[in-house]
């Protein structure tokens, strides 16, 4: 703004000065003329009172008696020469012998011998003025009086016009100059303050106010932007608002929401969808739908409605990390007043746990009755063996008790494990929580363990530094590593070796149970924690499992709010990682 203040002065006192400059040429050239008009007049005049009194006194006494002309030089301040008839000088203040040679001279006595007026003549240089008159006295002697002023008086007269001009249009120029500030900074200061209040609105500050001016125009321009920030202000807080509201709503909503637009670039993912699949806003935002999404069944779902323009809903189970979610999913286009297609609006209900739990109503039965049967069976089939006879051998007889004995274990088992997982699942699950040594605990559940490694001649390494410290149930903790350290023994082949080790992060502790054995496949992965799942049920069976040790597990580690996840390579082995608090 100061450069539109200072443009404006500029142009302000570029016009003055162009004007003043322009009126001082003409007032002077003016008054120049003026003044030669009035010189002029004023010379004529002279000369022909002069040639009154030298015709009256005769042309003869006047050059006898000079002193008359010497006084009227002296009173006139100018120079006087007197030629005869024919040219010759008669008289001549400064005794200018070549006086007839001047061309004005000349000029003079040609235009006095056709009128008796008086004529005027300038040098060839410009530099003197002359005055001529034709003389005949009473005597009737005639001849021409010349009168000469010198061009300097003229131009001193010229120099003092000059002067009085410039010092005036000086004065003039200072004072239009100070006004002109005044009068521009009156004006613009306010619309600077204005020009300010503006900026601030387009940035988003709506409190911003013009100050009030005196100049009507102004002031009316000041209320104009303050009732505009106002509405602004009030506009934007009735927004905000309603944003605020929708974003709450929508962040706060218990199913995920993602919006596409029409070219088919993700806009938004609410804070549900992030939690579900474990993802963050980065890697979606601004991104193509189908670069984002990791499942096709989603990506045909959002091409559909493309295509078809009308509501979708379906059921998919879509692999996260090591889970499988089951996910109802509602998409539908988003279409404009005018018809114009704007985008897709997608939601993903998470049904996993109806899902479970009608699943879990219908193979409950069949997967307890399908685990018991088995040891029931051979429960009932040694002890009809041993009624119909073979009691009586002492061989058979223990061998058969041995595997009743097994059989019965395997129940027990059983029971303990899907009473201990229905327990861990109660709504009110309480643990033990305190500080601890997560190297003495494993040194403890391998000191247990080290036996069964032995026997498979496998070597079993705990490498976790001294120092390591957690938050948790010492029970349940010992519980969640006796499993996996087992499952690693079991799934290991003879000459393998398990690991386990830990790390210390911020603060968190990773422990992780490696082993070389037999590993997973990557779609066998996601199941590996459900119930009764097993990925070699002849070997789970033979060494007596239950299928319920890694559904425990996971369960206790998200007790203590911590994270398990799964790398293998079938055929190189498994490794288990398990985060936990400091």
């Amino acid at each position: 703004m100061n450069k539109f203040r200072s443009r404006l002065l500029f142009a302000l006192i570029s016009l003055i000065v162009t004007v003043l400059i322009g009126l001082g040429i003409l007032l002077g050239q003016l008054f120049k003329g003026f003044y030669l008009d009035n010189f002029n007049k004023r010379m004529e005049k002279e000369l022909q009172y002069v040639a009154s009194v030298m015709e009256w006194e005769g042309i003869r006494y006047s050059l006898f008696y000079p002193e008359t002309l010497k006084r009227i030089e002296d009173k006139l301040r100018v120079n006087l020469s007197l030629l005869d008839e024919n040219g010759d000088v008669l008289y001549d203040s400064k005794n200018r012998i070549e006086l007839q040679n001047i061309q004005a001279i000349k000029g003079i006595i040609n235009k006095l011998d056709k009128t008796p007026d008086v004529v005027e003549a300038k040098s060839g240089d410009k530099q003197s003025y002359y005055y001529g008159i034709l003389l005949r006295d009473k005597h009737d002697d005639r001849a021409y009086l010349i009168l000469n002023l010198s061009v300097s008086s003229i131009a001193e007269v010229e120099r003092k016009i000059w002067g009085l001009l410039i010092t005036n249009f000086l004065i003039a120029f200072i004072v239009i100059i100070f006004l002109g500030i005044k009068i521009t900074t009156q004006y613009t200061r306010p619309i600077e303050n204005v020009a300010k209040v503006a900026i601030e609105l387009a940035k988003g500050n709506y409190k911003a106010r013009a100050y009030g001016s005196n100049v009507d125009e102004t002031e009316m321009l000041s209320k104009a932007i303050n009732v505009l920030a106002r509405n602004l202000q009030e506009m934007t807080s009735a927004q905000e608002m309603q944003q605020d509201r929708l974003h709450t709503l929508i962040e706060n909503m218990g199913s995920g929401m993602i919006l596409i637009d029409s070219r088919g670039h993700i806009n938004l993912v609410n804070r549900s969808y992030r939690e579900i699949f474990r993802v963050t806003d980065e890697e979606y935002l601004n991104s193509l739908y189908y670069e984002a999404f990791d499942h096709k069944e989603v990506i045909g779902l959002v091409e559909e409605i493309f295509m078809t323009e009308v509501k979708v809903r379906k059921q998919m189970l879509l692999p996260i990390g090591i889970e499988r979610k089951h996910f109802e999913v509602y998409g539908a286009p988003i279409i404009g007043t005018n018809h114009e297609w704007k985008g897709i609006i997608l939601v993903f209900h998470d049904i996993t746990e109806l899902k479970k739990l009608e699943q879990m109503r219908k193979d409950f039965l069949a997967n307890v009755s399908h685990e018991l049967r088995t040891p029931i069976t051979s429960i009932k089939g040694f002890t009809e063996t041993l009624l119909d006879g073979a009691m009586e051998d002492q061989k058979f007889r223990e061998h058969f008790l041995s595997i009743i004995l097994k059989e019965s274990d395997r129940m027990q088992s059983l029971i303990e494990d899907l009473l201990d997982l229905s327990r861990i699942e109660q709504q009110g699950f309480q643990m033990n929580m305190a500080k601890v040594d997560v190297k003495q605990l494993i040194e403890e559940i391998a000191v247990i363990l080290q036996a069964k490694a032995v026997d498979k001649e496998m070597d079993l390494r705990v490498i976790i530094p001294a120092s390591i410290t957690v938050t948790g149930d010492a029970h349940r903790l010992k519980q969640i590593f006796i499993n996996l350290i087992n499952n690693a023994i079991l799934y290991t082949p003879s000459g393998g070796t398990i690991e386990v080790s830990a790390t210390e992060e911020k603060n968190r502790v990773r422990i992780c149970v490696s082993d070389t054995g037999i590993g997973i496949s990557e779609e066998e992965i996601p199941r590996i924690f459900e119930r009764f799942y097993r990925i070699d049920k002849a070997r789970s069976r033979n060494t007596g499992g239950t299928g319920l040790g890694l559904s425990i597990v996971k369960h206790l580690v998200e007790a203590h709010h911590g994270e398990i996840t799964v790398q293998s390579t079938p055929g190189k082995g498994t490794m288990f990682t398990i985060t936990l608090k400091k």
